[in-house]
């Protein structure tokens, strides 16, 4: 990391040490011990004493010249956040907005602490829905704690694929930021896969050529994916920044390079999303385009057979009127005739239907 590490802030220096053994008293409520799910300490590439309370890794920390913690919390209460906040000097609007996990994707500096915002993803294939949880990352000069909220998938993986690379992890928490912002648009590319599968499906339903109408799964799938696309697109601005170069907000720079592999697969990521909107806009228009032309279909097959019924109707109406004066009214042959009159004209009509496509 860039500067002294020695004057690791907000936490104190190896003489202010005394200060941080005692601990503050935790808020009421549920305790940030049941929304931990690891806390390690990290000294030169290597994770240090296995895990640790909040409270051991903290000394640990001080009592080293070199090394951060990394605390993770899963679903914590305000308290369980407010209580970590205290013990690490965290902004109150960072806490805040860690707390309430209803934010946009971005990256914020207040102080030395850097808040990182993102929005996990993940596709329920039997539901066709699109789970979309939040997860923020504070990431200090020693420190990094994040905060999980939603069913994403855990950060466990992310701890042990960091650990297995000790060059990376020496890199401090910059490394953990990366870390996790690269497991998240991972996540991205499964859920993109799920929903390709889908989209395929639609538009085979669509063109299928049955009568079915898919419209209420279009509806429903264009609904996941613009949630999916208001989590994913705002992240774009925030990476960016990150590839550009990380020095200006507190970071090594030497993570730059690894932040711009992740901002491409971001953008495609994106550009992705943005063509199946368009595609089950296209689904849409023309899952409207045939039913519109099945209705008129419809209308002409059933205007064809008022016609031919019309032909009997009339002549039998006006044979049931009881006049005395009809033609061929006292015919030995006249009844059989008046029949075979009627279901030629109604052939003859039918056979017209029939080449003017209506039947």
């Amino acid at each position: 990391m860039p500067g002294d590490r020695s004057s690791w802030l907000p936490l104190p220096r190896r003489e202010e040490r005394a200060t941080v053994v005692q601990p503050p008293e935790p808020a009421p409520g549920r305790s940030a011990g049941a929304a931990i799910v690891d806390c390690a300490l990290y000294e030169d590439g290597c994770r240090r004493g296995g895990r640790l309370s909040v409270q051991q890794a903290v000394q640990q920390a001080v009592e080293r010249d070199h090394g951060f913690v990394w605390i993770g919390l899963h679903d914590p209460s305000s308290d369980a956040v407010e209580e970590i906040g205290r013990r690490f000097g965290l902004h109150p609007l960072a806490v805040e907005d860690a707390v309430h996990a209803h934010q946009r994707p971005k990256l914020e500096r207040f102080g030395d602490t850097l808040l990182m915002v993102l929005k996990t993803a993940r596709y329920v294939d039997s539901s066709e829905l699109v789970e979309i949880g939040e997860l923020a990352v504070f990431v200090g000069r020693r420190f990094v704690v994040t905060v999980r909220h939603g069913e994403g998938r855990p950060l466990a993986g992310v701890r042990r694929d960091v650990e297995a690379h000790p060059k990376l992890l020496d890199l401090g928490p910059s490394a953990i930021l990366y870390a996790v912002a690269d497991r998240v648009v991972d996540d991205y590319e499964a859920v993109i896969e799920g929903v390709a599968v889908d989209l395929d499906e639609l538009e085979a339903d669509v063109f299928s050529g049955t009568r079915s109408n898919p419209a209420e799964r279009i509806y429903r799938l264009k609904r996941e994916v613009i949630e999916f696309r208001r989590a994913v697109a705002p992240l774009a601005a925030p990476m960016q920044r990150l590839a550009d170069g990380g020095a200006t907000l507190g970071l090594d720079d030497r993570v730059a390079e690894y932040f711009r592999d992740v901002t491409d697969h971001l953008l495609r990521d994106i550009e992705q999303i943005a063509a199946f909107d368009e595609l089950l806009n296209g689904a849409l228009q023309a899952n409207l385009a045939q039913l519109s032309t099945r209705d008129n279909q419809d209308m002409r097959r059933i205007s064809a057979v008022v016609a031919i019924l019309a032909v009997p109707t009339m002549v039998f109406g006006l044979y049931g009127m009881n006049f005395d004066h009809m033609p061929e009214l006292h015919w030995r042959f006249g009844y059989p005739a008046v029949i075979l009159v009627v279901l030629v004209v109604c052939a003859l009509l039918y056979r017209q239907f029939r080449r003017a496509g209506w039947l």
